[in-house]
Formats: structure tokens, C-alpha cells, sequence
């Protein structure tokens, strides 16, 4: 490319001195030609057009003008008609001439060629080369018409006088009003509502009918009755509304003949007016109109963003956000681009929903639809992404669109973002608050595998409840979970709060432990004052100040409890006997009471020296038993914690001599050094020094590395957990990190085996029959099924089937609508899971957000949706540090010096402990754990259902076989399997008619008739749940599987498990209880805890373990 300044030099400096001097006279023999542009207007036309038509403002002006002349004519001809005398006579002079005053006519000719002119001058800037439209329109006749006579009167003074319908004035204001509405819609740059201009349109042509019809009817009856104005108006208004009384009537022939006329007119004209105002209406109730900027300005209200809104999405929504006393004020505005659903549209008339949501039709692109819904002076903006598509990239592809777009509309307006894809979520890092699921999803589902019904605990303590679900059951353990679900996560400052301010200066533990004595609730963190980070159970040696922010879970916040004295309590206590027995409900229900719980924490008499001691998961030393528990230290004590074994490394028990531990899976400890998506919170966690190849991922197939084939070829030590999911996406990331993250001990990893397809072969391979459990995502596939709850079709299927023919599995399943859980381990005749059914409906009646809760599999941590954890976006509107809270316990973020959720089991060796106040005192003495709740399971007493009753038959043999069949049941009963119904009754029933016909037939005798018979007989008798067992061993040998194991699956009680969240401090704990602990960081008690992470970092190559890549 040429260089411009080397191709045209600068002038030298005496011609830039001669320029200077000479002025204009250096270019006169230049060759440059000046132009100027857009000369078509600066002629006198277009200069004309553009004040008169262009101009907004100052077109605005003339129609102003126009509008008043036309309005001042129809004025002075009422006055010209009032100041008449009414002649006597019946000619038909007194219809061409009237009596008009000098200085009356001379306003009217002043009016008229101004008038005249305007439009004369207004049809030439508009004219575009047909000179018969701009003279054939109506407005220009009737100008014409009004204005020509008073004109052709000034040089013909005969004709002063001569009758003109000035009064047809009216029909030009209102083409003038029409004009000038618009203009000013321009003007002020502001698109005003169509409603507004059809309804002034209809008014405008009403007045004009009305208008024209008085005057017509008074000037016609000068020669009848000589009404006047007000009798002519009685009469058009008498006649419009077809009242007709008759006292007034038109006289004269051309007075009728007017009357016809306009009334036929008047039903042409007025029909259309209001088709066109209807058909407005129709439309502004689908598009839902505006939200005030009035309202806005006065009340405050939040905008729900979505693509299409279900009546399930909509109440979760309303029911959550509602239920917070401070949001009764708040109104809803929902923005949909679709048109709302007839369910929707149903429910928003209920009066309790018409009042505070409103419904606007419209799309967050566009700032018009933003400005109706007041998006600038919104208290928040909720963006929910739609997760029933096929597609949830493009999904989340409109959500981050929605959130720029709102950002950008309003940027001072707090963002509340749901996303569906974890590697889209950085694209939305600017929102004050994101929730992604498969983030969450996948955690939970990997916490399950290791803290059972973690996903039940999470949703029960994001979900807005009163623990007044399942009261009226007759069943203690609805009662008792009911109640318990009641619990939340609510925060205070220390030195505001009654609960936690004596314990100012005092340790963590000493205040959790407290504080649950004492009132009922449970410290689980807490948060500096100059720090935005959330520390749960930071540990004993934390101590507590006054500007602490404290996190407690308790049935209700501290603002809303009353405080009893401690005698008041005593003599209500004596009175009452409520709480006494096994298994109490919690003390702090709606009023927290002091000094309720007594309990002695030095009484040593009623234990001897050899009683059993708690034993820890985490503890490897065999301490000597004590008598008693030890207090809870105001202050930590450095030996004590020590000899508890909080600064030991707790992953590395697999070194102990009892252990074989194989040279080949050495681990170390550090940041995963490859993240699968941007915005990933590392995780310390095992790694193996050296990376697996990738062929060795492939568990069915062999490679040069290794000949398995299978996984009970790998001999793994440690049971599986199988995830089956339709693809291996970004969010599996998150399934394994908390399963392997640092604080986990080495000997409990559990091998994970990826399956991506679940045919009966691919599952025996992978080691279902040996394995710990089996996790089941959600198929995406379905998604798009034309029945919105058919998306869980496929999965629900699949899970059916997995049960029935492994019944002892433990299976983790994720669903997408909560309603289809009750599908879940589904029996058809099941008495009891009738009778859940029926208190799920129940508690639906009553208005409870939770009345899935007490479904078995939910219960049990089996199944949950994920649209469960939209609540957790809706409350984080209330309380922010909600997201937080759940992104540590679930082990998504780790901040040093928060502790993390594990669990415990209660063995008989624990039970001398009794009650949870004295586990509560136990933990928090020795290890420094903070216990928030119980996992409890029980034996099912299942009333018998109609698939177990005996049939009593005549025949001895017949008895016999019910006896033999009722035995076999006996070993089967209680079982979790697909059924109940061991032996159908139309099974039974067939045996027995098979029976009668074969005494009533001929006899065989030959011993291969006898043999056939027996054999017939052996097939009716056999069993559902034997016909699935031998499939599956015939499908083991096949494969050269060994069937060992597979019997012990299938025999096995059936138990019922549920959660109680925070139980009360006299709660008694139970054989196999499993204990929820937040236990503290291991890391935070080291002195070089930075620096050993750091040289764990280096010498290990940051590679998952062999367990890790078996998928």
C-alpha cells in the first residue's frame, strides 16, 4: 500500500503565508467543485412540509389549531341558533335561510378561510400526482362544503344569510383529534396504548352522531314543531337508546327521513367502532397491558422472566415467595413471550392471585416490553430457564440473551439467574445470584451415595414450611418428620440475638452446643463482619464476637419466638406431659422455651467403668471408655483436640498393618489440574501420581494394560457406584469431586463405573449385583414429549425395571417433575402406598408446598427433582446466604476453614449415649462436629394388601399348597420388590380350576402323563419373583458371571426411612441411626496447611485414580 504522505507532500511554508494573505482568491483557478447536499429541501415546498407534516412539534401545533377552529365553528353556530327567534310559519324558506347577525357572519368568514386555506395548502405538501384523491376525500368535501358559502357570501351580500350545516364541523375536530393524537404519540416519543385511541375514537364518533342528529333534527323542524336544542337532545338520546317514549316525535317528512338516515348510519357505524374496541380488549388481556409507572413508583414488585410458563412453575413460585410475612406487598409481574395458559389464566382470577401478579405477554429483548414491566424500578428480576427442552444449550442460549438483555435495560436491578449447563455459567457471572442445575444435581446425587437422603435434607431446608405437615396422620413417624421438616436456615447478628449472645468470646462448639441445650436450634455457621465468606462449624477454636452474622437452623427465626421464663416452663411442663416418651418432638415448635431440657451432664453413677464409648467412622484409636462425656470448653484446648485426632490426616488409615494396600493405586493429595468448564470451585482432593491411559477406561473391554473384562475381575475392595446417564457431560464433574475430595478416607473410595447405555448384559458386567448404589440421571432424550410430564417416561421405566430385578439396589434417581415420585417403586397393590396417596392429598387440600414429602422413595433420599431446588433461587431473595450455605454442604465450593457434610452410624456399641443431646455434647467435646439431624429407618409394618390374602379352597391339597405357597411368601414378605404379590391371585385362581378340571377328566396312568402334570403344576406355581431371579442368573451364567450374591439381593426386610432435621435435644437415637455431622476441615487445624497443599500439588501429576476412571 502506497504511503499517503510520501505521495502528496505538505505545502512548503511561503504558500501556506500566501493562502493566508490572499484568503478565497489561492483556489480560484483550483479545480474543485464545492457541493451541497440535500437540496431538495431547502426549496420553499419542502421547507413548507417539513413544518406543517414532518416536524412533530410543530405539526402538533396546526392540528392544535385546526382542531380549535373547528371546534369554535360548531360553537358559533349554536350561538347563531340560540340567538334566533323562531318564526312563524310552515315554508320551507325557513330551510335555506336563517338569521345571521353581521358580526356573527364575519367570525364565521374568518373561520372558514382560514380553514380553507390550511386545507387547500395541506392537500398540496401532500399531493403525490393524483389530484382526485386529494379532492374526493371526505374531509376535503365537507371543507368545502362549510367553508366555499361563507367565501362566495363576501362578494354576493345576498347569500349572508343562506343556511350552511356548519355544524358537520364536528366529523373534521375529530379527523383533527385522530391527527393530533398521533402526533403527539411522536412527539413525545411514547407509544400509547391502542385501547386508549380506539376508546377515543368511539366516544369521539358517538358525540359527533349525537351531535350532528340534535342539530339536524332542530333545523329540520323549523317548519314542524320548532324544537329547540335541549328538546332535540332528549329526543337523539331517547331515540339511540331505544327507550322511544313518544312525547317528542319528528313532524315534518325530511326530519323522519334525517332520523332514518342517521340511525342507519348510527348501525353501521357504531358496530364497527366497538368490534375494533373488543377485539383491543381481547388482545390487551393476552398481552396483559402495563404495569403502572404510578404503582411502580409506589409499591414495589420483582419481574419473573420466562420462555413458557407451566401452572406447576408458576405456583411453586407464588407459594415460596409468598410465604414470607415482609413480601405480602410485593406485586409479580410475570413477562412470557407466549400467551398465557387457560390452567394460568384460571388461577390468576382466584382474588388471593388477581390482586398482587400480573401477566404481561412480552419478551425481555425488547425494551419496550421491559418499560411496560417497569423493569428499572424492579426489587429483582427471577430468569428462569426452561429445562423441558431437548436442547438445554440452546436454553440456557436464551437465558444468558434475557440476562444481558436486563442488564443492560436495567442495570441497578438485582439479576436472579437459573442456568441449566454448568459451562454456560460464566457468561452470567455479573448476576447477583445463579443457580445452575446439574451442578447441584449431580452433587446431591454423588452426597446420596455417601450421606444418604442428602437431596431429602437439602430440599426439606430450602422449602418455606411450618412443620404442620402430616400432624393429623395417624402414624408417628409423619408426625415426627412432618414437624421436623418445618426447620430452616435462618441469620442474626450475635449481639442482637437472645439465642447466641452469652456465648460472646466463647468457642464454636461451646456455642452450637449451647444454644441446641438450651433453645432448640442448631449453629452451623457463622460469618465475619468484614468477610463475605461463610464458614460452616469453623471448629472449637473459632471464637465468637459481637458482630458475628450467626446461621442456625430452627423451626422459626429468633423474630418471630416468645420466651418463657424457667418456672412459668416448669409448672407448664407438670401440667403436661407432651414431649415425655421415646422418641419427642421437638421443643422448639413455634415458642423456643429456656430450660426445658435437663440434662446431667456429670452424672457418672449410672455408667460403670467399662461402659461403651461413641465410635467415630474417622477415629482409629481405641481410647479407653469413660463413664461419662466429657463438657464442651468455652475455649478449645490444643491436647485435647489432639488426642482426638482432628490433626492426624484422616485419609491415611489405609496404612495401618491389617490393610494390604496395592502399590499400584498410590494417591496424593491436590487440585484437579484440568477443569471441564470455566467457573469450577477446585477441590482438594486424592489424585494418582501417574495418568490411567485411556484405554483402561473401557471396563468391558480388554486392553494391552490389563485383560478384564468385567468388573468383578478387578477385584475392587470397596463397593461400585454406577452412574447411568445418556452422555458424560460437564456436570459428571461435580459427581466425582465430593466423592474423592481430601477429607474422605482412602479406604472408603468407591470405584465409579460410567454407563452410558443399561441393557440387562451391560449391567452385569459393570458389577450391579455387588454394587453399593446406582445412580440414574434424568433422560434428556425425553424431554420434548408432548405431555409435559411424560419426560420422565423413560427413566421412571427403567428405574421400574432395575427394581424388579435387583430389589435390594440401592437406586438414586433424578426426575423432573415432582409429581411423577409417586411412580417410583410403584405397586399397584400396595395398601399402604394407597394410603400415602391419600395423605398426599390430604396435605395438597390443606395448602402444603410439601405434601410429596412423605412418598417413600423421597423420603428415603431415593428420588427428588430438581425442580425442587428452585425454591433455593426464590428464597435467596430473602435470605442471600442461601445458595452459599447449600454450595458448601453439598461440596461444590470449599473455603478454607469450613467444614463439610459427612455422616455416622449409630451401632450398639453407640447407643449408651441414649438420647441426641448427649451425642450433640459428644461430638462437639471430642471431634468438634456439629450434628444437624437423624436418618432413621424402620421396620415397614404393611398392613396385608389384597395381592396376600389366601384363598381357602375345599380340597385338603389345595390347603396344603396355600400353607406351602404362604411359607415361601413368609421368607419374601416385607420385601422391597417390584410387587407384593409373590402369587397373583389370578395365579391362584387358575391353579385351583386347573385342579377341579383335572379330577373331573380322565384319569392318566401312565407315569409320563403324571410327570407332564406335575411339571404344568410347578410352572403355575412358580413365582414372579423367580421367573425375574432365574432370567438373571441364566443371563449371569451366559456371560460367564458368577451367580454368587445375587440371592442375598432379592431377601431382605422392607424398611421405611425417613429424616428429622434438627430433633429435639431428648430425642432418642436408635439402632442404625444415621447421624448428619458438619464436620470441621481437617486442613484449618495444621500450621502449614497452605504450604502442604502446595507440595501435595507438585508432587502428584493431578491424574483421577483408577477407582475414579472406571467409567
Amino acid at each position: 500500500m502506497v504511503d499517503l504522505e510520501s505521495e502528496v507532500p505538505p505545502l512548503p511554508p511561503r504558500y501556506r503565508f500566501r493562502d493566508l494573505l490572499l484568503g478565497d482568491q489561492g483556489w480560484q483557478n483550483d479545480d474543485r467543485v464545492q457541493v451541497e447536499f440535500y437540496m431538495n429541501e431547502n426549496t420553499f415546498k419542502e421547507r413548507l412540509k417539513l413544518f406543517f407534516i414532518k416536524n412533530q412539534r410543530s405539526s402538533l401545533r396546526i392540528r392544535l389549531f385546526n382542531f380549535s377552529l373547528k371546534l369554535l365553528s360548531c360553537l358559533l353556530y349554536i350561538i347563531r341558533v340560540l340567538l334566533e327567534n323562531p318564526s312563524q310559519g310552515n315554508e320551507w324558506s325557513h330551510i335555506f335561510w336563517v338569521n345571521r347577525s353581521l358580526p356573527l357572519w364575519g367570525l364565521q368568514v374568518s373561520v372558514a378561510l382560514i380553514s380553507l386555506f390550511e386545507t387547500l395548502l395541506l392537500g398540496y405538501l401532500s399531493y403525490k400526482g393524483n389530484i382526485w384523491e386529494q379532492i374526493l376525500r371526505i374531509p376535503f368535501i365537507l371543507e368545502v362544503i362549510n367553508a366555499v358559502p361563507f367565501i362566495i357570501s363576501i362578494f354576493w351580500p345576498s347569500l349572508r344569510n343562506l343556511f350552511v350545516p356548519v355544524f358537520l364541523n364536528c366529523w373534521l375536530a375529530k379527523h383533527a383529534l385522530e391527527n393530533m393524537i398521533n402526533d403527539l404519540h411522536r412527539a413525545i416519543q411514547r407509544t400509547q396504548s391502542a385501547m386508549f385511541n380506539q376508546v377515543l375514537i368511539l366516544i369521539s364518533t358517538l358525540l359527533c352522531l349525537i351531535f350532528t342528529c340534535i342539530c339536524g333534527i332542530q333545523h329540520l323542524e323549523r317548519i314542524g314543531k320548532k324544537l329547540n336544542l335541549f328538546d332535540s337532545l332528549y329526543f337523539c338520546i331517547v331515540t339511540f337508546s331505544t327507550v322511544g317514549f313518544g312525547d317528542v316525535t319528528p313532524e315534518t317528512w325530511s326530519s323522519k327521513l334525517f332520523v332514518v338516515a342517521m340511525i342507519c348510519v348510527a348501525l353501521v357505524v357504531l358496530p364497527i367502532q366497538f368490534e375494533q374496541l373488543a377485539y383491543l380488549w381481547m388482545e390487551r388481556q393476552k398481552s396483559g397491558g402495563n404495569y403502572s409507572r404510578h404503582r411502580a413508583q409506589t409499591e414495589k414488585h420483582v419481574v419473573l422472566c420466562v420462555s413458557s410458563l407451566k401452572i406447576d412453575l408458576l405456583m411453586d413460585f407464588l407459594n415460596e415467595f409468598y410465604a414470607h410475612p415482609r413480601l405480602q406487598d410485593y406485586y409479580v409481574v410475570i413477562l412470557c413471550p407466549t400467551e398465557m395458559d387457560v390452567q394460568v389464566r384460571r388461577v390468576l382470577q382466584i382474588p388471593m392471585w388477581s390482586q398482587r401478579v400480573i401477566y404481561l405477554q412480552g419478551s425481555a429483548l425488547k425494551d419496550q416490553d421491559l418499560l411496560r414491566a417497569k423493569m428499572d424500578d424492579a426489587e429483582a428480576c427471577f430468569i428462569l430457564s426452561s429445562r423441558c427442552e431437548v436442547d438445554r444449550t440452546s436454553s440456557d442460549h436464551q437465558t444468558i440473551l434475557r440476562a444481558w438483555a436486563v442488564k443492560d435495560f436495567a442495570p441497578n436491578c438485582p439479576l436472579y439467574v437459573q442456568i441449566l449447563k454448568p459451562e454456560n455459567k460464566f457468561h452470567i457471572k455479573f448476576a447477583d445470584h445463579v443457580v445452575c442445575e446439574e451442578e447441584f444435581k449431580y452433587a446431591m446425587l454423588a452426597l446420596n451415595c455417601i450421606c444418604p437422603a442428602t437431596s431429602t435434607l437439602i430440599t426439606l431446608l430450602v422449602h418455606t414450611s411450618r412443620g404442620q405437615e402430616g400432624q393429623q396422620s395417624p402414624e408417628q413417624w409423619q408426625k415426627t418428620y412432618g414437624r421436623c421438616s418445618g426447620n430452616e436456615v435462618y441469620h442474626i447478628v450475635l449481639e442482637e440475638s437472645t439465642f447466641f449472645a452469652e456465648y460472646e468470646g466463647k468457642s464454636f462448639t461451646y456455642a452450637s452446643f449451647h444454644a441446641h441445650k438450651k433453645f432448640g436450634v442448631c449453629l452451623i455457621g457463622v460469618r465475619r463482619e468484614d468477610n463475605k465468606n461463610i464458614l460452616l462449624n469453623p471448629g472449637p477454636r473459632y471464637i465468637m464476637n459481637a458482630t458475628d452474622i450467626c446461621f442456625y437452623i430452627n423451626i422459626t427465626k429468633e423474630e418471630n419466638s416468645a420466651f418463657k421464663n424457667q418456672d412459668q416452663q416448669r409448672k407448664n411442663n407438670v401440667s403436661r406431659s407432651f414431649y415425655h416418651g421415646p422418641s419427642r418432638l421437638p421443643v422448639h415448635s413455634i415458642i423456643a422455651s429456656m430450660g426445658t431440657v435437663a440434662i446431667d451432664l456429670q452424672d457418672t453413677s449410672c455408667r460403670s467403668a467399662s461402659g461403651p464409648t461413641l465410635s467415630l467412622p474417622v477415629e482409629g484409636s481405641k481410647e479407653i471408655r469413660r463413664p461419662s462425656i466429657a463438657p464442651v470448653l468455652e475455649v478449645a484446648d490444643t491436647s485435647s483436640i489432639q488426642t482426638c485426632d482432628l490433626l492426624s490426616d484422616q485419609s491415611e488409615d489405609e496404612t495401618a498393618p491389617d490393610e494390604e494396600v496395592s502399590s499400584n493405586l498410590e494417591y496424593a493429595k491436590g487440585y484437579p489440574p484440568y477443569s471441564p468448564y470455566i467457573g469450577s470451585s477446585p477441590t482438594f482432593c486424592h489424585l494418582l501420581h501417574e495418568k490411567v491411559p485411556f484405554c483402561c477406561l473401557r471396563l468391558d473391554k480388554s486392553c494391552q494394560h490389563n485383560y478384564y473384562e468385567d468388573a468383578k475381575a478387578y477385584g475392587f475392595k470397596n463397593k461400585l457406584i454406577i452412574v447411568a446417564a445418556e452422555t458424560a457431560g460437564n456436570g459428571l464433574y461435580n459427581f466425582i469431586v465430593p466423592l474423592r475430595a481430601y477429607y474422605r478416607p482412602k479406604k472408603e473410595l468407591n470405584p465409579i463405573v460410567l454407563l452410558l447405555d443399561n441393557p440387562l448384559d451391560d449391567l452385569l458386567r459393570c458389577g450391579v449385583t455387588f454394587a453399593a448404589n446406582m445412580v440414574v440421571v434424568d433422560k434428556e432424550s425425553t424431554m420434548s414429549a408432548e405431555e409435559d410430564y411424560m419426560a420422565d417416561a423413560k427413566t421412571i421405566v427403567n428405574v421400574q425395571t432395575l427394581f424388579r430385578l435387583f430389589s435390594s439396589l440401592s437406586i438414586i434417581t433424578e426426575l423432573t417433575h415432582p409429581a411423577n415420585m409417586r411412580f417410583m417403586q410403584f405397586r399397584a397393590k400396595d395398601c399402604y402406598s394407597l394410603a400415602l396417596s391419600k395423605l398426599e392429598k390430604k396435605e395438597r387440600e390443606r395448602g402444603s408446598n410439601l405434601a410429596f414429602m412423605f412418598r417413600l422413595p423421597f423420603a428415603a433420599g431415593r428420588v427428588f427433582s430438581i425442580s425442587m431446588l428452585d425454591t433455593l433461587l426464590y428464597q435467596s431473595f430473602v435470605k442471600d446466604y442461601m445458595i452459599s450455605i447449600t454450595r458448601l454442604l453439598l461440596g461444590l465450593d470449599t473455603i478454607p476453614g469450613s467444614g463439610f457434610l459427612c455422616s455416622m452410624k449409630i451401632t450398639e456399641d453407640d447407643l449408651w449415649i441414649r438420647t441426641y443431646a448427649r451425642l450433640y455434647q459428644k461430638l462437639c467435646s471430642s471431634t468438634g462436629d456439629v450434628p444437624i439431624g437423624i436418618y432413621r429407618t424402620e421396620s415397614q409394618k404393611l398392613t396385608t394388601s389384597e395381592s396376600q390374602i389366601s384363598i381357602s379352597v375345599e380340597e385338603w391339597e389345595d390347603t396344603k399348597d396355600s400353607k406351602e405357597q404362604g411359607h415361601h411368601r413368609s421368607n419374601h414378605r416385607n420385601s422391597t420388590s417390584s410387587d407384593q404379590s409373590d402369587h397373583p391371585l389370578l395365579r391362584r385362581k387358575s391353579m385351583q380350576w386347573a385342579r377341579r378340571l383335572s379330577r373331573k377328566g380322565p384319569k392318566h396312568s401312565g407315569k409320563t402323563a403324571e410327570k407332564i402334570t406335575q411339571q404344568r403344576l410347578n410352572l403355575y406355581r412358580r413365582s414372579e419373583r423367580q421367573e425375574l431371579a432365574e432370567l438373571v442368573k441364566n443371563r449371569m451364567k451366559h456371560l460367564g458371571l458368577s451367580t454368587v450374591g445375587y440371592d442375598e439381593m432379592n431377601d431382605h426386610q422392607s424398611t421405611l426411612s425417613y429424616i428429622l432435621i434438627n430433633p429435639s435435644p431428648d430425642t432418642r437415637l436408635e439402632l442404625n441411626d444415621v447421624v448428619y455431622l458438619i464436620r470441621p476441615d481437617p486442613l484449618s487445624y495444621l500450621p502449614n496447611s497452605e504450604p502442604s497443599r502446595k507440595n501435595s500439588i507438585c508432587n502428584a501429576t493431578g491424574q483421577d485414580s483408577r477407582e475414579e476412571t472406571q467409567l
